[in-house]
């Protein structure tokens, strides 16, 4: 038997991240993005690289320490537009399909966000921030001095995010286009709204785009649909309400209009679903209504760089689509059509997190990750099933290492619920030995584990430990009523899943040491790992990432705090005991086990006060604890933070395992 050896958070740095697939218009080939560690630069570096389908071959087409992103064929295949940060701000760039250097299109003064080609290949439509002061044809200059340091004014709620930091009150995002002849910009929309740009209609008529125009944002959160004429430049809306439409694409005759979204019924536990537009009748169907599943990707994972999937693919006839559907842990594409068939047309056990479709023949391009496959591109025929391997990038170093394959389960949980979960053997696991199970929880709520690579478990596998993970309630895949059910009820019937999760664990894989169990999560993860060893000291040892502590001081610190928490617990401040009653905080005294405690100090999901909160509580009954700050990180550090942060959380958190645990 060959010996390998086991997975490292330093292996991060040969792992390469494959996303965004896009086939030329010919189907002859296809550009993708790869995305790898500079470990000398401590960044991530992304360039395009191009697939001929003909014969297989790769080839490089951008170079650089830099990222090169969000390609886009013109109609005839002839150029490649792309997002590049080379010289500076994300700005956009094209070249030429038979080769040469990338020219660059924009210089905007705030970068550019996105982009889409006219239908005739002569102009392409773009988002950008503009200030108060500052106009669309501002250039975007480097700065040689220091910024003198200037108050921060605020007046509304909604003044910070998370992964953009303190929002300026007078800089919003809306949409211009370029003449690639004349290189003349007109600017299209304006006004104290963000506009999100989405696509063109292919005969050139419309350019779609949706927003929140409301006059008061702080209270509203919803997303509606409008066409830009592009001959009369008149502004028409095509919904209107308390919706949250996004993602939307156009049938290749211009006929139909197709986009993702709900409308709110569950706020943001409400399940995402298609949404078809007839132009002429002005008509809107919703085509999901029955099928009682989120369109759209939602798998929890912490590998790749930037993947995004589009909303409707429409196929040539104009009468047919594809679309992804979140589903008992894999995604699925589905196939359906004007007459109102719907059936999935790849439903293994996977997750699809990239996809391209060739109109003519029903041929897509997917990007696929498995739990022991990181993510390849695949050639699939998605009327016969048939399916090929294009890449193999991560080979090389995966030949040397040994992954856990899990092992999925299902069990009946409180109200009927059946819920699923999945177990990981050591990496090294060998029959008769018992090992120490660490549980892991999802973020969310309302996201998905699935059958997808998670490095994090990975690691912990190739430590010497079983892992242990599930979809309690609240999270997708599993109908609108389990994905509901955790509102108002954080720490009840989900936190009995879990527990329920690891019962049927300990009963029915006997390999399992009882008596040295973990749990980790981040996020709403986090604030059940609070939750949990609050209640319970069956754990002899807990990670903490990412989390909430406290409801009340969330509900005005957070960037979603207010809205989040009165759409989660179904409470505000006007009840405080309610708050108290489901924060772990108000628990810290019954609190045994040893808690390491990780936070990002730029987080501004969960602000790094909870984490001090619960640290100093705990330390001040001289309770065992260990508190970790990383610096300039933000809620996304597990998944896209600073390459070197990245790995020491994974070594943090394996290594405490590993001295409470043992392994």
């Amino acid at each position: 038997m060959e010996n390998k050896g086991k997975l490292k958070p330093e292996d991060l740095y040969e792992l390469k991240s494959l996303t965004d697939p896009q086939l030329s218009p010919d189907g002859t080939g296809v550009i993708y993005v790869q995305t790898y560690i500079d470990q000398e630069k401590k960044d991530y570096v992304s360039n395009l690289h191009y697939i001929n389908l003909e014969d297989n071959k790769t080839w490089q087409w951008t170079y650089g320490n830099h990222r090169n992103f969000s390609p886009r064929w013109s109609p005839d295949g002839r150029r490649l537009a792309f997002i590049s940060t080379r010289s500076g701000l994300p700005q956009l760039f094209a070249l030429s399909a038979n080769g040469g250097e990338a020219k660059q299109l924009t210089n905007c003064k705030n970068g550019v966000k996105n982009f889409i080609w006219s239908p005739c290949g002569k102009k392409v439509a773009f988002s950008t921030a503009i200030g108060k002061e500052e106009s669309i044809n501002d250039r975007a200059v480097k700065e040689t001095e220091k910024k003198e340091l200037q108050p921060l004014e605020v007046d509304q709620m909604k003044y910070k995010s998370d992964s953009g930091g303190f929002l300026e009150n007078e800089k919003f995002t809306h949409i211009a286009i370029l003449d690639l002849e004349t290189n003349e910009l007109k600017q299209l929309t304006s006004g104290r709204n963000d506009v999100e740009l989405d696509s063109w209609s292919p005969d050139g008529n419309y350019i779609a785009y949706h927003a929140d125009l409301s006059e008061d944002l702080d209270f509203s959160f919803n997303s509606n649909f409008y066409f830009y004429h592009v001959k009369t430049k008149k502004v028409q809306a095509i919904t209107s309400g308390e919706n949250d439409y996004y993602q939307g694409s156009w049938s290749p005759d211009s006929n139909y209009f197709s986009f993702l979204g709900s409308q709110q019924e569950f706020k943001n536990a409400t399940q995402s679903k298609v949404w078809i537009y007839e132009v002429k009748t002005e008509q809107l169907h919703c085509f999901t209504s029955d099928l009682d599943a989120p369109v759209g990707d939602y798998v929890v994972a912490d590998f790749q760089q930037g993947a995004a999937l589009p909303g409707i693919v429409w196929a040539e006839d104009s009468q047919s689509f594809y679309f992804t559907v979140s589903d008992h842990g894999n995604t699925i594409v589905y196939y359906g059509n004007l007459s109102g068939e719907i059936y999935p047309a790849i439903h293994e056990n996977q997750h699809v997190y990239g996809f391209s479709l060739n109109k003519k023949d029903h041929i897509a391009i997917c990007a696929i990750s498995t739990p022991t496959l990181p993510g390849e591109l695949f050639k699939v025929n998605l009327q016969t099933g048939e399916k090929e391997q294009l890449t193999h990038v991560n080979d090389p170093i995966l030949a040397g290492r040994t992954l856990s394959k899990p092992e999925t389960f299902k069990f009946q949980g409180a109200d009927g619920f059946m819920v699923q979960g999945w177990i990981m053997k050591p990496a090294d696991f060998e029959e008769g030995k018992k090992y120490p199970l660490v549980l892991e929880i999802h973020g969310g709520p309302h996201a998905m584990y699935a059958n997808t690579y998670m490095n994090e478990f990975q690691i912990l596998a190739a430590a010497g430990f079983a892992v242990l993970y599930a979809n309690p309630r609240g999270s997708h895949g599993y109908g609108q009523k389990f994905v509901d059910a955790v509102r108002g009820d954080y720490g009840g019937h989900d936190y009995k899943d879990l527990m329920d999760a690891l019962d049927y664990a300990l009963e029915n894989y006997h390999f399992i040491d009882k008596e040295r169990l973990g749990v980790t999560g981040g996020s709403y993860g986090g604030f059940m790992t609070n939750w949990i060893v609050g209640h319970t000291n069956r754990f002899k040892a807990a990670v903490t990432q990412r989390s909430i502590s406290n409801w009340i001081s969330f509900y005005g610190v957070s960037d979603i705090g207010y809205f989040f928490t009165e759409w989660q617990i179904l409470s505000d401040l006007k009840d405080i005991e309610k708050l108290w009653k489901h924060s772990p905080l108000a628990y810290a005294e019954k609190i045994e086990t040893p808690l390491l405690i990780l936070q990002s100090e730029k987080d501004y999901r969960c602000p790094i006060e909870q984490a001090e909160q619960l640290f100093v509580s705990l330390k001040r009954q001289k309770k065992p604890a260990k508190f970790i700050r990383f610096p300039e990180s933000n809620h996304e550090l597990s998944r896209s933070g600073k390459p070197e942060l990245r790995i020491k959380r994974l070594g943090y958190i394996r290594d405490w395992f590993q001295n409470y645990l043992g392994s």
